[in-house]
């Protein structure tokens, strides 16, 4: 790894895959609680309504690539140069079990990102309080050195990103189905092409770049709030 200091790499490592499960895990146990409201008890029966991150846990989208995106990531240096973000165990649910399908559809789909939105709120909390410690935004934009700093800032990039990326409208994400819902009937072919090859369209765009451009302005928007409770 030529220059970079190993202890501190691992360090940085662990932390960034500690908030990563706990985002994925809160990402898909909303799911599985608003689909419980919603009459379906599919998941809830298979213990999905929790933030064990073992109930959510994918070998390879929530360990394998994540953690090799994280190694090419680190050589960007900025906390913005963001790595892949991973994906959990999709949780089962049963649509025919919803007392409303069209709203089950849409809120069960909504209810991963905003828990994800819940913690990124908590990660801008937690930085206010830690800005009247002495911290500035810079060092929660940046790569630091304190445990507590580095956990916080990956709290706010990593939800803030897989809140965004999941309301991309290329299935199997959040926001194709939102979307779906309220498309008419003549847009279903659209939608079973998508399903085929959406994934390979996401890993396409994200590879171009073009993630990266759509999430840069939230980006900033996280900058320009830091600096605005600092």
């Amino acid at each position: 790894m030529g220059e970079i200091d190993l202890a501190n790499f691992i360090s940085h490592l662990l932390i960034y895959m500690v908030v990563l499960l706990l985002a994925i895990s809160a990402h898909e146990a909303g799911h599985a609680w608003m689909s419980y409201k919603f009459g379906d008890d599919t998941a809830y029966m298979l213990g999905r309504v929790t933030l064990n991150p073992v109930a959510h846990t994918d070998p390879i989208g929530t360990l394998l690539i994540p953690i090799i995106s994280f190694i090419f990531g680190a050589f960007g240096g900025a906390l913005g140069s963001i790595p892949l973000i991973g994906w959990g165990k999709p949780t089962p649910v049963n649509p025919r079990k919803w007392t409303n399908y069209k709203w089950g559809n849409v809120m069960v789909s909504v209810a991963g990102v905003l828990a994800n939105l819940i913690l990124l709120i908590i990660g801008i909390v937690l930085a206010k309080i830690l800005m009247t410690q002495g911290f500035t935004p810079n060092d929660f934009l940046y790569r630091a050195t304190n445990p507590l700093v580095i956990f916080v800032s990956n709290l706010m990039i990593l939800n803030l990103s897989l809140f965004v990326f999941n309301l991309l409208p290329f299935p199997p994400l959040d926001g194709s189905k939102i979307l779906s819902t309220f498309l008419p009937t003549s847009f279903e072919p659209v939608f079973s092409l998508l399903e085929q090859y959406g994934f390979l369209i996401l890993m396409a765009l994200i590879y171009i770049g073009v993630f990266s451009l759509v999430f840069y302005p939230f980006r900033k928007a996280l900058e320009y709030t830091l600096f605005a409770i600092y």
